[in-house]
């Protein structure tokens, strides 16, 4: 069965602010792609596996995830690496055009970059952490924007398996997706220069442990960037839903901004500062063709778009942005 092999990115730690993980990494990403525990898994790394090799030399990150070629490939490879791609249907996180084939994710993941990227440190020359990164899509944006390294992390193998096709055509790149949670990390690691956590904080059950654990993998001085759903209201008011979140089971606390900010202020996060908040549409998140599932239209109250099907308010999303 094919493998996805870290070797060489392990390898590469020893002498860096990350290899105090090598204690535990190798078991960690061991574990985490085990066949027994992910039943799919060897059918994805067949599709991964499967994939042709054909030149690209067109490699375009900064505005978008759009690789190609000068040389042209012939529609039997287009059909195959279309044939692979469609093998790790649902595509959550995207768009990604690869060799002529649009992956027309569920989120256009590109809207939320262009919200986030003004406000942040530049990221040229920093190493980054993207916390529950799905299929990677910002980690290649974070690389186009000049980052010296990316890692991102997610327990998800099919997340993983996408971001390692992408990675098949990129070739060599300073960016890996480790297929782990952040509770993985080393305590007190300090290892980052920018740490994101987009779309994570509500999973937390304890989202004061989440912004700790984001506290302690940033080196001193060290920038976060938070992207999470929050309601309207004030200092102290929070949404726990007894039950679903536009159809979600796994949705914890919903603070308002003010809150959130209080938060971050607590767990010792200095300037924390709100830089958006913004609606999320049911043009930034649908159903497609590479997401065949239901989707936010099918999660909104269909007589009232302001509210979920549970008749909560509906998703709004901040960006807080703070240092170590």
């Amino acid at each position: 069965m094919a493998t996805i092999d870290y070797t060489s990115f392990l390898q590469s730690l020893p002498g860096t602010a990350l290899e105090p993980w090598l204690a535990t990494l190798p078991e960690q990403i061991e574990r985490c792609l085990s066949a027994e525990r992910f039943g799919d898994l060897p059918q994805w790394l067949q599709a991964l596996e499967q994939l042709p090799t054909v030149t690209t030399d067109q490699v375009e990150l900064q505005s978008g995830v759009e690789l190609g070629s000068t040389v042209a490939i012939n529609e039997a490879q287009r059909e195959q690496i279309r044939a692979c791609l469609q093998a790790l249907i649902p595509w959550r996180k995207g768009p990604y055009r690869i060799h002529g084939i649009h992956i027309d994710t569920e989120w256009r993941s590109d809207w939320k970059w262009e919200r986030v990227l003004p406000h942040l440190a530049p990221l040229q020359g920093r190493t980054v952490l993207d916390v529950g990164c799905g299929n990677g899509y910002h980690c290649w944006r974070m690389l186009g924007e000049g980052a010296r390294q990316v890692i991102g992390i997610d327990p998800s193998p099919r997340f993983v398996v996408q971001f390692y096709m992408l990675k098949h055509f990129i070739g060599a790149a300073p960016v890996e997706l480790l297929p782990v949670g952040i509770e993985a990390l080393p305590p007190a690691l300090q290892a980052f220069d920018t740490t994101f956590s987009m779309g994570v904080l509500y999973h937390r059950r304890s989202p004061m442990d989440h912004l700790r654990e984001l506290k302690a993998s940033l080196k001193p001085g060290g920038q976060v960037v938070l992207e999470t759903l929050v309601i309207e209201g004030g200092l102290g008011e929070v949404l726990v839903p007894e039950g679903r979140y536009c159809m979600m089971n796994n949705v914890w606390f919903l603070p308002s901004c003010d809150t959130l900010l209080s938060w971050m202020r607590k767990c010792g996060f200095n300037n924390p500062r709100l830089v958006d908040c913004t609606r999320t549409s049911v043009e930034e998140q649908r159903s497609t063709e590479w997401m065949k599932f239901h989707s936010l239209p099918q999660f909104l109250d269909p007589h009232n778009p302001e509210l979920t099907a549970e008749g909560h308010p509906a998703p709004l999303r901040a960006v807080v942005i703070a240092e170590a």
